[in-house]
């Protein structure tokens, strides 16, 4: 996540007052999206889930993953 202005390849989405970009391409591949505000004994943060899988650290170009 980051602060950043929109462009004509973002999807633009506001919920309660606060906007949501996310570049088009990448939307394609991971709607849909949830964004939630959860807080935990160790703080509080965004909590993101998607569609997209996960792939491993290396990447699908290492064989030994």
């Amino acid at each position: 996540m980051a602060l950043d202005e929109s462009t004509t390849n973002d999807e633009v989405f506001e919920d309660g007052g606060v906007k949501f970009l996310v570049e088009k391409t990448l939307f394609e591949k991971v709607k849909p999206i949830a964004v939630d505000f959860i807080t935990t004994p160790r703080g509080g943060g965004f909590k993101l889930a998607s569609s997209l899988s996960k792939e491993s650290a290396c990447g699908s170009s290492c064989s030994s993953c």
